[in-house]
This record gives structure tokens, sequence and C-alpha cells, in this order.
């Protein structure tokens, strides 16, 4: 009986929910759906219980309605079955209620989830789309100090920026990229630096071989390089050192970017766009878990460093 009411309930919710594609049927409106729900299966249980006696009471030398005993089990019956079916259907009916809210609410979840991932690629392009520009025109810059000063090295040295040009330019629209590919770009702009400078800038690049496989932001090392040439060796009568240290400790990744110019205070105007671009980038990418710090060194110089989760880089 508790069976066949449950599936006059499952009926009668489709029922009145509507099966044509014109939508569901419309009820009153002083007249809740789940109460002609739960009056559907009030009056099916009677005809139930009643085919149900029918079928058990066929034997029988006499019909059950005129033997006192089964009439008084009938009525038991009937009685039960009208108290406790509502409640069953009413409960049916509010698991059915639950279950549509929470399905309502996970998709809400993940179309939300994907809104936001649409909002963080857009800003990490229009990030990356800033820092092309950006890192040219300091490039350029420094090239076009050799051709004014009428150097030797300048053709060489537009040959190298060409090539490196070529390489760099289109990684830096990609959103991620590997701790390999970085290096490669950060040796070559050393390089073109060093050529242009080589009494005043020396460096250095050392990687643990377990990081060349992570991944991160485009241009994170090659930015805290280009902006310690720029701030920190440039404006340095005696020039400097640079030393580029990445190391990969307890699941994380630690870079550090050290320069012996002249240091923050007076590096003139503190952190660029390049810097900033790059720490909303990392947050962009890592969340909260990325960190960018700088620090000044004595005498003088500073440190740029970035710590971020190890992740390998997908295939």
């Amino acid at each position: 009986m508790w069976s066949a009411a449950k599936w006059w309930s499952g009926w009668s919710s489709w029922w009145l929910s509507g099966s044509s594609s014109n939508g569901p049927r419309a009820c009153p409106r002083w007249l809740a759906r789940w109460v002609l729900q739960v009056l559907a299966v009030a009056v099916v249980v009677p005809p139930t219980v009643l085919a149900v006696y029918l079928v058990i009471t066929a034997g029988d030398p006499e019909p059950f309605w005129r033997n006192p005993l089964r009439v008084s089990g009938f009525a038991l019956l009937t009685l039960t079955g009208l108290l406790v079916a509502p409640w069953v259907a009413v409960a049916a009916l509010f698991r059915q209620s639950e279950y549509a809210a929470r399905r309502q609410a996970l998709a809400f979840d993940l179309e939300r989830s994907e809104l936001e991932r649409r909002a963080l690629d857009s800003r990490l392009r229009l990030l990356q789309a800033q820092v092309a520009p950006h890192f040219l025109f300091n490039t350029l810059a420094n090239v076009r100090e050799l051709v004014v000063s009428g150097s030797s090295q300048a053709a060489t040295v537009l040959d190298s920026l060409i090539a490196y040009l070529r390489a760099a330019v289109p990684r830096l629209h990609e959103s991620t990229t590997t701790l390999e590919q970085e290096l490669q770009l950060v040796r070559a702009y050393l390089e073109l630096m060093h050529m242009r400078m080589p009494d005043r800038l020396q460096f250095d690049v050392q990687v643990d071989a377990g990081a060349l496989k992570l991944r991160c932001p485009p241009t994170t090392l090659l930015t805290l390089v280009e902006n310690a040439v720029r701030h920190g060796i440039d404006p340095s009568e005696e020039g400097g050192r640079i030393e580029v240290r990445v190391r990969v400790q307890e699941g994380r990744c630690h870079a550090e970017v050290i320069d012996t110019g002249v240091g923050l205070p007076n590096a003139g105007g503190g952190p660029g766009t390049g810097l900033s671009t790059l720490r909303e980038r990392l947050q962009l990418v890592f969340g909260s878990d990325a960190r960018l710090r700088l620090s000044s060194l004595a005498p003088h110089g500073a440190r740029a460093e970035v710590d971020f989760p190890a992740q390998a880089s997908p295939a």
C-alpha cells in the first residue's frame, strides 16, 4: 500500500507539473499544488485497499464484506492508510523540493565558478597585454642608447635583439610557461644587456634541475631581472652584478634576483609597472599562496623574491 501511495504521489506530481511541451498545467491561485497531490494520495488509498482485499479474498466462500472480521480489517487498514499515506506523500514532496533546490544551487555554483574563471582569464590576458609593450619599450630604449652613442657593437646587439624578440614575444601572450623556458629568456636578456655594458654588468644563473618543469606566469623571472637592470645596475656608475637563483624546497618554488646596484632607496620611484602587474598575475594564477617581496641589501643593492607552489606544467 505504501509503495502504491509513493507511486501515486510521483505520478500526480508528474501530471500536475505538466507532461506536454505547452508547459505546466496551471492551478487556481487559491489552491496550492501540493494540496492536490496530498488529496490525490488520500483518494487513491480506499480503492487500493479494496483491490488488495478482493485479490486476497478471492478464494473465500463468501465476499469479504459479508464477513465482519474482514470488514473490520478493511476499515482499519483504510483508516490507517488515510492517516499515514498523506504524510508519506508530504515527506516525498519535501524531499523532492529539497533535491530540486540542491540541484539548482549546484547549477548556480557551477555557473558562478565558470564566470569567475572567465573573468580571471580575461584579467590575466589584460595584464599580459600590458607587460608586452612595457618590456619591449624598455629593451628598445636600452638598444637606442647604443645607437645614439655610436657604439661599434650596435649592429651586433640589434641582431641579438631581433633573434631574442622572435623567441620572446610569442611567449608574452601565453597564460603559463615553464621555468626552463623562462630561464632561457633570462639568459638571453642578460647576455644582451652584457653586450650593451660589458664593463658594468656581470651575472650568474643558478637553478635546481627539479625546478625546470614547474609552471609560472610568463616573464616572472624576466620582470625581476629587467627591473634589476633598469633600477639597480643602470643608475649605478660602477654597475654591478646580478644573480638569479631558483630552488625547490618542501613543495614550493623559491626564486630570487639579487643585484648590487644602487638599491631600493635610490632606485627612483620604487616598484614600476612590471612588478605591479607581476604581483597581480601571481595572485590570479596561484591565489594568496604566492608572494613577491622586495628588500634592500647592505651596503647597496636589492633582492627581489618570488615564492609560489611547485606545480608541474601540463605536458
